[in-house]
């Protein structure tokens, strides 16, 4: 017998968004720090970058091992571990005496960051089910575009007034917060019939999901889409600072404005989802591209305003993507939904990164890089707008 999704339960929602919030936090809080924390271990801010890198390929293949973890245990138990590692490795962060010491914590920090992650997309898919999943994916991708525009302001404060090591005694302490309410208020979710099979660290034991064509299709339109993303963000401050000559207010104004924009949209979103994902998906493919093609098209204006404006209508773009994209990907799989949300999180972190990384030797500027990402997305969108389409991405999940 099939089960009804769940309606919407606010003691749910805000563990969710708690759950999801521990990733961007730990990575966007301290990057007003990064001089400082340069200037301390005597290493140069592109080192200091690596902190980033670290922390995110710890958070994607990370997912690998947490994912099954959460279909052969359970959700909770998952989530407490990883709460309590990310806590642990903050602390560690802040009593770090070198650089090198900085990056393990990071890294184990990324572990733990990577568990609530995929625990957080487990819940999705099992109180929601496949058709309002997408719709709740949207809506906690607007809660994650709270963080870049308050972390680092949050960050700033911390390290002017109490150092940059002050920032990973907050996370501490909002992981203790964390913990405290998951092991309180967070009931399992785990299905009763939800079944785990083979070694934890058999990886074939992904290939039944990725080789199924409806997960393939819109994971990889996820991963394209985060692609876009991660040149953004890494790139896009050096471009209206250093490139453009402005200043950190001008950045925190850009970014904000589009965080802002950003989560108008992922509320807005989510509605339009609703009524019909496919639909949803490919207009917002379709803005993904059209933002591409203006970015390109805008290119030798050398203002923030170029470089911004597509990027503000990209944001309707992704909210309407990722969400339609995400839930589509794990619809299929309510008895594996942890895996299947590893999986998916590995792709859209480790692969974009990938993606990111490989492209940087391209030798293009900031707004061709973003643009480049963003037409990666046509061969998809033609693909999603044609027959095969409708197979790969159905009206109903």
């Amino acid at each position: 017998m099939q089960t009804q999704p769940a309606k919407p339960n606010l003691t749910l929602l805000l563990i969710l968004a708690l759950l999801v919030i521990f990733c961007p936090m730990a990575i966007d809080i301290y990057l007003p720090a990064f001089p400082t924390i340069a200037e301390q271990f005597a290493v140069s801010e592109q080192q200091v970058q690596q902190s980033v890198a670290i922390f995110m390929l710890t958070v994607g293949l990370g997912q690998l091992i947490a994912g099954p973890l959460a279909d052969k245990f359970g959700r909770k138990p998952v989530a407490v571990i990883g709460i309590s590692l990310y806590a642990g490795s903050a602390l560690l962060a802040y009593y770090a005496p070198s650089f090198n010491i900085l990056l393990l914590a990071r890294a184990l920090q990324g572990l733990g960051a990577c568990a609530t992650f995929v625990v957080a997309f487990a819940i999705v898919r099992d109180k929601y089910g496949a058709q309002r999943s997408g719709q709740m994916i949207t809506y906690l991708n607007g809660i994650i575009c709270f963080i870049p525009a308050l972390a680092p302001i949050l960050g700033a404060w911390l390290t002017v007034q109490f150092g940059w090591r002050m920032n990973f005694l907050f996370l501490t302490f909002f992981a203790i917060f964390g913990l405290v309410i998951t092991l309180l208020f967070f009931k399992e979710t785990r299905p009763a019939d939800s079944y785990y099979q083979g070694h934890i660290l058999d990886l074939r034991r992904f290939m039944p999901i990725i080789s199924t064509p409806i997960f393939l299709f819109n994971s990889l339109l996820c991963m394209v889409a985060m692609s876009a993303i991660l040149v953004y963000v890494t790139l896009a401050p050096g471009w209206l600072i250093t490139h453009l000559g402005g200043t950190v207010a001008d950045f925190t104004f850009w970014f904000t404005l589009n965080a802002v924009c950003s989560i108008v949209a992922s509320f807005i979103a989510p509605m339009y989802i609703k009524n019909n994902s496919q639909r949803a998906l490919r207009l917002g493919v379709g803005l993904l591209i059209f933002s591409g093609l203006l970015m390109l098209a805008l290119s030798t204006i050398q203002t923030a305003l170029a470089l911004m404006l597509p990027m503000l209508i990209a944001a309707l773009g992704f909210a309407l993507s990722l969400g339609s994209a995400a839930g589509m990907a794990l619809s299929r799989f309510a008895k594996q939904a942890g895996t299947a949300s590893a999986l998916l999180g590995a792709m859209q972190m480790s692969g974009a990164s990938i993606l990111v990384f490989a492209t940087q030797f391209l030798g293009l500027t900031t707004p061709w890089l973003i643009a480049f990402h963003l037409l990666l997305l046509l061969p998809l969108w033609l693909i999603l707008i044609s027959k095969k389409g409708h197979a790969l991405h159905p009206t109903q999940g």
